[in-house]
């Protein structure tokens, strides 16, 4: 047990040490990588075979679900038929350590007749796939972590984290934010934590509201009718004045039980009520509800003006909660 928790560990340092000497050769070639990525008009087609292959899916799915249009062709499945996937306009991302992978070699005619950009990732920077693309970013490793020194183990970490950073580079470029990453992740729990007030707020018929002026007789009828328990109270100019509750109307029942036929909502609403703006994450209006200890949140812009509301029970509905 001891030797293997000693390979182990030598196998760990062996890769951390591959991916930190990385961070010492990025600069204009990397750069202009980045750039090639950005201004691609098409998809960027990421390809390898065996484990590079395997690498070359992962950067492939990491583009994709980070703003950057791109999927997986296998070299030997193009070289049968699928030849037609890769159109031109795209960018094309090879991975290879050694550089001389034979089905990565024999689609260069291809990519070359289409005048499509190619980007290489090796650890052979004179290899003859280097000596075809446009940018060469070396993944050269001083040893595999196989003990054996036979098996891709330091290479495709290596690989794969210039992959990542060459995805999270173009990201960061295109400006995409958390609420372009919900959009791409909408089953996912990360894109439930990201979902938008205005993603789960309700509008229209769904929006329960009242004058100042209505009978309470009839502010009653229109929480029970939307059934929140509360409604949100607007003045003359349609601007939000306040909010009635369940336990404002309790209160209110509690202490004016004879006069509830001639009070008007104005009598019973609580004026400046919490509220939240659309933008704003589903997650702050989750923490802005347990904080106050209120099942519901006013949705308002910027001039304070009525725009949704949010329930406890829209949160749950997300499986935020």
């Amino acid at each position: 047990m001891g030797d293997s928790v000693e390979l182990g560990k030598r196998v760990l340092e062996a890769e951390a040490k591959a991916v930190a000497a990385l961070a010492g050769r990025l600069g204009a070639r990397f750069e202009r990588a980045v750039e090639l990525l950005l201004c691609c008009r098409g998809r960027v087609v990421v390809t390898g075979m065996g484990k590079s292959g395997l690498v070359a899916r992962k950067i492939a799915a990491t583009l994709a679900s980070t703003g950057t249009p791109a999927f997986f062709l296998h070299p030997a499945e193009a070289l049968h038929g699928d030849l037609g996937m890769l159109v031109a306009g795209d960018t094309v991302v090879a991975v290879s350590y050694s550089g001389e992978t034979e089905e990565l070699l024999r689609l260069l005619d291809w990519i070359k007749r289409l005048g499509v950009c190619l980007v290489t990732l090796t650890g052979a920077p004179c290899s003859s796939l280097a000596a075809a693309s446009d940018v060469v970013l070396d993944i050269a490793i001083e040893e595999e972590a196989c003990p054996l020194g036979l098996a891709p183990t330091a290479s495709t970490t290596a690989a794969l984290a210039m992959g990542d950073a060459l995805a999270l580079a173009v990201l960061d470029r295109r400006g995409f934010g958390p609420r372009d990453f919900a959009r791409l992740h909408p089953a996912g729990g990360l894109g439930r934590r990201l979902r938008r007030i205005e993603d789960v707020m309700r509008t229209g018929e769904q929006l329960p509201a009242v004058n100042v002026s209505t009978p309470m007789p009839d502010v009653i009828y229109e929480m029970s009718r939307k059934g929140l328990g509360v409604t949100a109270v607007l003045d003359e100019r349609g601007s939000l004045a306040g909010i009635i509750s369940d336990g404002d109307l309790r209160r209110f029942l509690r202490h004016r039980q004879g006069a509830v036929m001639e009070a008007t909502a104005s009598d019973c609403m609580t004026r400046h009520p919490v509220t939240i703006a659309r933008s704003a994450l589903a997650t702050a209006a989750l923490q802005l509800l347990e904080a106050r200890k209120i099942t519901s949140l006013l949705v308002v812009d910027s001039q304070g003006s009525l725009e949704g509301i949010v329930h406890l029970h829209d949160l749950w509905s997300t499986k935020m909660i």
